[in-house]
């Protein structure tokens, strides 16, 4: 095609699709409706070519800012309700299975795996407020879900995480632990706090543009797994937390929220939570069962 205008732009490229190397009808379907977007897009806001190249240097400088401790372009997608989205999209809920919600860019993988009831906390702070957090996992029909794994982390008492803060001990408030019999689950943290997301580089000057905080409010994190169960990435957010109407990543669901009540003297600690979770089968590993 010689003659491209604005008018048949984005017809040509998408009939290039599959000419010269072989693809799939999912890259197919991905790249039409990319294409089709994303010029609409342009055309919508009459992008100029200043700005186009404004925003390549933008995602190039995002690109750099990526490394072992920051994932920008995860930053970025949650800065636009993105990250949250896919995961709605990623994992319906048809039933009385949990809610999910965004990963976030924090987690680390391997945490130290701990006996049920002990202690995520390797460093006290001035102020903290320790809590005592149980509940019990169950599946669809009710019955409880011995041997799940729960991987927990969270935010310390001066708004950081440990992977982020020099001054904490190596995993400080992230551990491993798993349900009993009774598909049981304990463990001692201290209360979440709000934090804000980092907002220097290219993650801050996108919440700048859109005019928005980068607070979120303070939450829990989980990963809750077993083979034969779809895995289930989700927080428990605190119900006397700023910011649960106005996120900066949008990803509080009423769900979610969980009471943080004072403890009574038993437990050891300020706090008492209480929150279940219930798991739904994997269809997969169900029909492989089967066969």
């Amino acid at each position: 095609m010689r003659n491209v205008t604005i008018d048949n732009v984005t017809d040509v490229v998408i009939a290039s699709l599959g000419k010269h190397g072989e693809i799939t009808d999912r890259q197919r379907e991905i790249m039409t409706s990319l294409i089709k977007h994303l010029h609409g897009f342009c055309k919508d806001v009459k992008l100029q070519h200043g700005e186009f190249l404004a925003a390549c240097d933008y995602l190039a400088r995002a690109g750099q800012t990526c490394d072992d401790k920051r994932q920008e372009f995860i930053l970025l997608g949650d800065i636009v309700g993105v990250e949250v989205l896919v995961d709605m999209l990623s994992n319906p809920v048809d039933g009385t299975e949990s809610e999910s919600t965004v990963l976030g860019p924090f987690y680390r993988e391997n945490p130290p795996v701990l006996p049920k009831g002990a202690s995520t906390v390797k460093k006290a702070f001035d102020g903290q407020e320790t809590v005592y957090f149980e509940g019990h996992i169950r599946d669809a029909d009710g019955a409880p879900i011995a041997g799940v794994t729960l991987d927990v982390w969270e935010d310390a008492p001066n708004g950081l995480y440990e992977n982020h803060d020099p001054d904490q001990p190596d995993y400080n408030l992230r551990g491993r632990f798993e349900t009993d019999e009774n598909g049981h689950y304990a463990f001692r943290a201290v209360r979440p706090v709000p934090y804000p997301i980092p907002d220097n580089e290219t993650a801050g000057e996108l919440l700048r543009f859109m005019g928005h905080h980068p607070f979120r409010p303070g939450h829990m994190h989980f990963i809750i797994s077993k083979d034969g169960y779809r895995p289930l990435i989700s927080q428990v957010y605190d119900a006397d937390s700023d910011y649960l109407d106005n996120d900066s990543v949008f990803a509080v669901k009423e769900s979610l929220v969980g009471q943080f009540k004072k403890a009574s003297g038993e437990l050891g600690t300020d706090l008492h939570v209480e929150f279940d979770f219930v798991l739904k089968a994997d269809a997969g590993a169900a029909s492989l069962a089967a066969e």
